[in-house]
């Protein structure tokens, strides 16, 4: 079983940047797309970016396009979501999740199954 652990959220003012970091441990990393979503206080948790096992497909929500980077170090069982130009709209907890399987890149919330506990990424105005 494997075990995603984030970190780098924390308190920002509009325009600052971040680099949110996802551990993982146990089980299989490196052939599985990893993803990062979001949940917004009083709201659903929503997609905001996808990576597959090599890192040469990515795919993000049209929100953070542009602003947003999804990156993954396989060889250190690490995935990175790089934040740059916050909106408050962006105040979240964040979470990295791992796909359930390794046959396809996807970015459907419903296709994984392993998640971190969350961290907490706030962005005043």
């Amino acid at each position: 079983q494997i075990y995603l652990g984030e970190s780098g959220g924390g308190l920002v003012q509009t325009g600052d940047s971040l680099r949110l970091s996802c551990a993982a441990s146990g089980g299989f990393f490196s052939t599985y797309t990893m993803g990062w979503f979001r949940q917004a206080p009083g709201k659903g948790r929503e997609f905001v970016a996808a990576i597959n096992w090599s890192g040469t497909t990515t795919h993000y929500a049209d929100s953070v396009k542009g602003r947003f980077t999804i990156a993954r170090d396989n060889a250190k069982k690490m995935a990175y979501l790089e934040m740059n130009n916050l909106k408050p709209e962006d105040t979240a907890v964040y979470y990295c999740a791992r796909a359930r399987t390794s046959e396809y890149f996807t970015t459907n919330e419903a296709d994984f199954d392993s998640w971190g506990q969350g961290t907490q990424v706030t962005v005043s105005s």
